[in-house]
């Protein structure tokens, strides 16, 4: 096994354990804060990445596991009877926030790499009996999902995870209507990273170690094709990433951003 499948497959553990583990709600898209947290804990964590007391209430309990860097759902303009796609889709919380707002008419595909994840969104969808939203496994490198059906993609802290982000953004470009949109948040470098957090795997399954700089980020999605290109760092971004790895100064190196474009 090489190195990048060395690391692979420790994402795909460390988020195994997380969807293992969630049965009050556990974890935060940070190194070493897999466990001890309530469910209080998990609600304001997503209060602070941009949700509404209204998406936690409405959601099912076990969704919301307290993932995430942004709450994209929240600026991606979704009409009724869009297609949807979620990369990373984790629980299912964004999907089961997307497919509110595209109705019954429209339909949300979540795509997770860890089987672990998939489960728990599916036994999420079938307790709450949604009809409008289904969940798939495979990785973001590879989407199984076809040719041009989808009106706009939604992701949360993931694409930074990924060891091969010009083919996620191919894939997107690939799977995505002409016109269609992509809204996502992920964390984004500025700063160069000291050796000691890009070496440490617990700050790459952490959304850290993974960063790249915006200007990386953006020429990758103009070779993918896409236009009309708008990065923008979250205001309260310092607030969220300072409590993922107190001590580390994190922030100092990387930034909760919302990244937009058009195919």
């Amino acid at each position: 096994m090489n190195k990048k499948q060395e690391q692979l497959e420790q994402i795909r553990r460390d988020y195994a354990k997380i969807a293992l583990n969630n049965t009050n709600g556990s974890c935060c898209c940070s190194p070493g804060c897999c466990g001890g947290s309530d469910a209080s804990d998990v609600n304001e964590t997503a209060k602070t990445l941009g949700y509404s007391a209204d998406d936690l209430s409405d959601t099912p309990f076990h969704a919301n596991i307290g993932l995430g860097c942004g709450n994209p759902v929240a600026i991606a303009g979704l009409k009724e009877g869009e297609t949807v796609l979620d990369l990373g889709s984790g629980g299912g919380f964004d999907c089961f926030l997307a497919r509110r707002q595209v109705g019954k008419s429209g339909h949300v595909i979540g795509v997770d790499m860890t089987p672990e994840m998939v489960r728990l969104a599916r036994e999420n969808t079938e307790k709450s009996g949604y009809t409008n939203v289904e969940f798939r496994l495979g990785e973001i490198e590879h989407l199984p999902v076809a040719d041009g059906i989808v009106d706009v993609v939604i992701s949360n802290c993931v694409i930074n995870l990924s060891l091969d982000k010009e083919q996620v953004f191919r894939e997107i470009h690939r799977v995505l209507k002409p016109g269609g949109r992509v809204s996502i948040s992920d964390v984004v470098a500025t700063a160069e990273l000291p050796e000691p957090i890009k070496s440490d795997m617990r700050m790459l399954t952490g959304c850290v170690a993974g960063a790249e700089f915006s200007g990386v980020i953006q020429s990758m999605l103009e070779t993918a094709g896409f236009g009309n290109i708008v990065m923008t760092p979250k205001n309260n971004s310092r607030e969220i990433l300072s409590a993922w790895a107190p001590g580390k100064n994190i922030e100092d190196y990387v930034s909760s951003y919302i990244i937009e474009a058009v195919k």
